[in-house]
């Protein structure tokens, strides 16, 4: 049967998906709206089932916070190419799936894969719609969620998804000033990269070999054996100074620590957590130039 202009406009409108394509699936389907969307999404997951096992390092960092600042999750969704991530299409998935994970305190990505969003779809059928349509392999990495109910959270991004923290200050005035301290913090989490809250949270096994390493670089330098513990007692200070945040230096002002910032202005709120996602972070990168991209997509 011959197809017209106008349904093939309509299939498009409804699905993304090319022109070319959308007429193809009227032409198997009879011409039927609804059967050739059917089509496109079984297609569109043989597609991406094609893409999954292509390196996925870029995409953004999502964070997201609630109207009461007592509540917020950092997420990272990846796609293959930093062209994808600006995507307006991609952003508005970031931030649907922010809120979601949010609204059920997901702490994993499998618990959000499997959620719906507001369309009724699951984010798992989104996700598969959104590769056979931008051509991408796509994925839901990891998302964390994290709560002040008697306090504030705040959060950062910085190079527009690349980096993004959270923070949490339990207790002290819910004020202005007090989100404005949390801002800080959050901005310096993504500064400083620190590893662990304080000193009691370092694992103990990465401790010992710091410790162990130390000392034997010491013995190699012949320093006098009765000073060795003291001068390993002042480089594991200097060790948790690096890693822990409470006690690195504030980016704002270096001569004091984070701790004695929140101190001195969080009118007696405590710094009681943080997260940093940094996009990409342990994924291997496949390295690639442009012009290979360009022709890697154009072969599809």
């Amino acid at each position: 049967m011959s197809i017209t202009a106008s349904q093939v406009k309509e299939l498009r409108e409804k699905t993304g998906v090319g022109m070319m394509e959308c007429k193809k699936a009227l032409e198997e389907n009879s011409g039927d709206i609804e059967k050739a969307i059917l089509w496109l999404r079984e297609r569109g997951m043989s597609r991406a089932a094609k893409k999954a096992d292509r390196v996925a390092a870029e995409g953004l960092v999502e964070v997201f916070v609630n109207e009461d600042q007592n509540a917020g999750v950092v997420l990272e969704i990846n796609c293959e190419t930093d062209f994808v991530s600006k995507n307006d299409d991609f952003r508005k998935f970031a931030r649907e799936c922010a809120e979601i994970a949010l609204k059920n305190k997901f702490n994993s990505a499998e618990a959000l894969i499997a959620s719906k969003l507001a369309s009724g779809a699951t984010v798992k059928d989104t996700l598969t719609e959104m590769i056979a349509k931008i051509g991408e392999n796509m994925n839901v990495r990891r998302c964390t969620v994290v709560e002040a109910p008697n306090g504030v959270v705040a959060g950062y991004v910085h190079m527009g998804g690349k980096i993004g923290t959270l923070v949490a200050l339990e207790g002290g005035s819910k004020n202005d000033a007090l989100v404005t301290l949390g801002k800080d913090v959050a901005m310096h989490v993504a500064a400083a990269a620190p590893r662990y809250l304080n000193s009691t949270e370092v694992d103990t096994v990465e401790l010992e070999q710091e410790r162990v390493l130390a000392r034997k670089k010491l013995l190699e330098e012949k320093k006098p054996e009765a000073m060795i513990e003291k001068i390993l007692e002042g480089q594991m200070k200097k060790f948790f100074k690096e890693v822990c945040l409470v006690e690195q230096a504030f980016v704002k002002d270096p001569d004091i620590s984070v701790s004695a910032f929140v101190q001195k202005q969080g009118g007696g709120a405590s710094l009681v957590k943080f997260v940093r996602y940094h996009l990409g972070e342990g994924i291997e990168k496949k390295e690639t130039d442009f012009a290979s991209e360009v022709a890697a997509q154009l072969q599809q």
